[in-house]
């Protein structure tokens, strides 16, 4: 039987730990793409991937290079090409070069995998699927972008940290965009079913909330780059839910008009995810403060993706 075949574009931290991820669920054939050094990077991170087979009994067909004459007829295509963040940056200060980056590999998956579900992990990242949406002209269904469920399970561990227990007893929904103005909705997390705003203080729930906004500051400001290890891991969650039609209920960016009044553009809400990709938009009511922040961290993205369409992105 044919194996689903996965591109992954940009074979740095992320691009990579996808792979890792990927190969040892043996979701498909792999190829990584990274224009560096002529495709070397690429292939030498394919490569030392393909070593670890035996070790980790997987068998599948692993292709790294510089091109994407390799990536044909993909089944889903992940873009994580782009300039990390470092200490100090915000997302939102990688727009110019990362939307050149998004925007050229965009057309590459456009003209060699018409049928592709693309899943785009590139900061910033509701700006970044808005960006491959537009270039790609594919239907808002096959464009989607990774966030929700990373930062869902950042909010999951600190909760479980917060409350002792272990982390899978941890049910958690975060809306909103990819940034400090995300929506982390404690009214709708909860430990074995009993709300945490029931278990832990307001003053201390509200420390955890700003600790899952501020996640990736802080994990740059350790490391000194962007994470990878559990960006990496949730874009693979997504992968297999399209690969295997989980139907999962996950917080995506996807293109949202009329859903929520957002108006035509994309910002993470409650999806199922499947074969199709996102196979329907879940709409829930929100309160008044969940709605106005929720209104907030749209507008966020409405500027940026404002400010991208200024940007001359045929050159690159």
């Amino acid at each position: 039987m044919k194996r689903p075949k996965i591109t992954i574009v940009g074979a740095g931290h992320v691009g990579t730990t996808t792979a890792h991820w990927c190969a040892a669920a043996e979701l498909g054939d792999l190829v990584l793409v990274d224009t560096r050094n002529g495709g070397d990077i690429a292939r030498g991170k394919a490569l030392d991937l393909i070593h670890a087979a035996p070790i980790m009994r997987f068998d599948l067909s692993i292709i790294g290079s510089g091109s994407y004459e390799h990536t044909v007829d993909s089944d889903v295509v992940v873009i994580t090409a782009g300039k990390p963040r470092t200490p100090g940056m915000s997302r939102d200060e990688l727009l110019e070069v990362n939307a050149k980056i998004v925007a050229f590999a965009s057309r590459q998956v456009r003209d060699t995998s018409p049928e592709a579900i693309v899943i785009v992990v590139t900061n910033p990242l509701d700006t970044m699927t808005q960006q491959a949406l537009q270039t790609t002209g594919f239907p808002p269904h096959r464009v989607i972008g990774q966030a929700g469920l990373l930062d869902t399970a950042r909010l999951r561990t600190y909760l479980a940290m917060e409350l002792g227990v272990r982390v899978e007893d941890i049910n958690a929904m975060l809306i909103g965009g990819h940034g400090d103005t995300m929506v982390p909705l404690t009214r709708c997390s909860s430990v074995g079913g009993i709300p945490v705003d029931q278990l832990i203080k307001p003053n201390r729930l509200k420390q955890v909330v700003q600790r899952t906004r501020d996640s990736g500051a802080e994990l740059v400001s350790l490391m000194k780059t962007g994470a990878s290890c559990a960006a990496g891991a949730a874009t693979m969650r997504m992968i297999e839910a399209v690969i295997r039609d989980e139907k999962r209920l996950i917080p995506c960016s996807t293109y949202c008009d009329k859903e929520y009044g957002v108006g035509g553009y994309c910002v993470g809400v409650p999806v199922i995810l499947g074969a199709q990709g996102v196979e329907r938009i879940v709409e829930f009511d929100m309160t008044d403060e969940e709605r106005a922040q929720f209104q907030k961290s749209v507008a966020a993205t409405k500027r940026l993706v404002e400010k991208m369409t200024q940007l001359d992105l045929c050159s690159c």
